[in-house]
């Protein structure tokens, strides 16, 4: 039996009451199943098939995850979109070629229209004749146009085929990137429950934790940032958490220390993974360090002038628009800068993230931390600012927990940063703005162009 085939079996011996949670209720296993039959059924009518390259636009709720699991079983090509990118979909439809759309609302009523498409990418056309399902994501495009990431289903579901524990998850990375599609396999893989989210707001998700007795958190360091700001986690019963998972950027150690003290009965475990190579296994050294093991089954990982490379049974096809990263052998550089202590890991940032200050380097992460830890600070991103001396200095953009006169804070955070910083690494400029000017939709940590880096 293929890796798809045994997983969809898996799901469909599931007979537990809590599938998934949305809309103050829960769906059970039994009637989640039977929404993917209706869907292959409804699908099937649309002439949506084997290789039909087909999106589905929604955030998680018991149609959009249906529509994703027939879509699969019927051994079609996912695109999956959130509202967050409509204004890109237009594009990442024409990269991706795709052919139809399923369109959800709010209430979970479904929209299907055909589109105009011109010949499919040429590695698609490869892939199909295969006959395995797909799923395509996009890059962030940070580094211009996005990329059209495609998988294989049959290499992406290998890891889940394997019986491991179930939780009440709650589905906070989003579903069009790949840690969210990740998360949604890993929950009905296991036989876990996933809780919707009606926005990713610490208000909401404090309270759909209390309401549900949620278990797992997969959320983002950013996130949790913002959480403590909020003061959220205080107004609702969060003790059901038990394991709070944290990725897609650099965990600061200030967060960290804060964030265990506000979730005192949970573990905490640094994930990490690329859209391109899948999510390794990780094991965090202890719960109150950003040292972590990266690897498992089907993993190999290397790192070379400071530089972690990835190996993976997992990877990717390719991209759609863009020739591969990934060398004949196999590796794959990743971008990100680490530090090794014997088999543990410490990420301080991606490459294209250092700025070089007269020759010097430094790391955001590094500078963001301390000013963490300094009175009245609640959110920090550090960037580099060109200077026609030294080609770059550091700049930082804080958010204040309570107002302050903004020429006592930029000379109080200057000296602070002074006794604990090398002085090419302190800020020469500060700007103050709200907490919710610091992050993406993503809750993802938002930095000005960065300039006069090391190239």
């Amino acid at each position: 039996m293929n890796s798809v085939s045994a997983v969809m079996s898996g799901i469909r011996r599931q007979q537990g009451p809590e599938a998934l949670y949305w809309h103050d209720r829960w769906l059970s296993y039994p009637e989640l199943i039977r929404r993917i039959d209706e869907w292959k059924h409804r699908l099937a009518g649309w002439g949506v098939g084997q290789g039909t390259v087909c999106a589905v636009q929604g955030d998680y709720s018991p149609a959009s995850c249906a529509a994703i699991f027939a879509l699969i079983e019927l051994r079609a090509i996912v695109v999956p979109f959130t509202r967050t990118a409509a204004k890109h979909v237009p594009e990442f439809c024409r990269i991706a070629g795709v052919q139809c759309m399923i369109i959800l609302n709010d209430d979970d009523a479904a929209d299907f229209r055909r589109l105009e498409s011109g010949p499919l990418p040429g590695l698609l056309s490869e892939f199909l004749l295969q006959r395995h399902p797909g799923l395509v994501v996009f890059s962030s495009g940070s580094t211009g146009v996005p990329k059209g990431i495609l998988h294989d289903c049959e290499r992406v579901f290998l890891k889940f085929v394997e019986p491991r524990q179930g939780w009440r998850t709650l589905l906070f990375l989003l579903m069009d990137h790949f840690g969210g599609f990740n998360t949604l396999l890993a929950t009905f893989a296991y036989g876990g429950s996933g809780i919707c989210l009606p926005d990713r707001d610490p208000a909401t998700v404090c309270r759909l934790v209390s309401q549900t007795g949620a278990e797992l958190m997969p959320v983002t360091p950013t996130f949790l940032n913002f959480l403590l700001t909020t003061g959220a986690h205080r107004e609702y019963d969060v003790s059901s958490v038990r394991l709070i998972t944290y990725g897609t950027e650099v965990m600061l150690p200030a967060t960290l220390k804060k964030i265990r003290a506000a979730f005192p009965n949970a573990r905490f475990k640094q994930t990490y993974g690329l859209s391109e190579l899948g999510v390794l296994q990780s094991s965090s050294a202890q719960d109150d360090s950003v040292w972590l093991r990266v690897g498992g089954p089907g993993f190999e990982t290397k790192v070379v002038d400071g530089v972690l490379w990835v190996r993976s049974a997992a990877n990717m096809v390719g991209y759609l628009n863009a020739a591969s990263p990934i060398e004949p052998d196999g590796w794959m550089c990743t971008d990100d800068r680490v530090e090794l202590d014997g088999e543990n890991l410490r990420f301080w940032g991606r490459q294209t993230d250092l700025i070089n200050v007269g020759g010097q380097k430094v790391y955001p992460s590094e500078v963001e931390n301390v000013l963490l830890e300094a009175e009245n600070v609640c959110e920090a991103s550090v960037s580099g600012t060109p200077h026609p001396i030294l080609g770059a200095v550091v700049q930082a953009t804080v958010s204040l927990c309570r107002p302050e006169a903004e020429e006592l804070l930029r000379e109080r955070l200057r000296e602070f940063c002074l006794g604990r910083l090398d002085r090419y690494k302190v800020p020469m400029r500060f700007s103050v703005v709200a907490s919710t000017a610091q992050h993406s939709q993503r809750y993802k940590k938002v930095h000005e162009k960065q300039t006069g880096k090391e190239e």
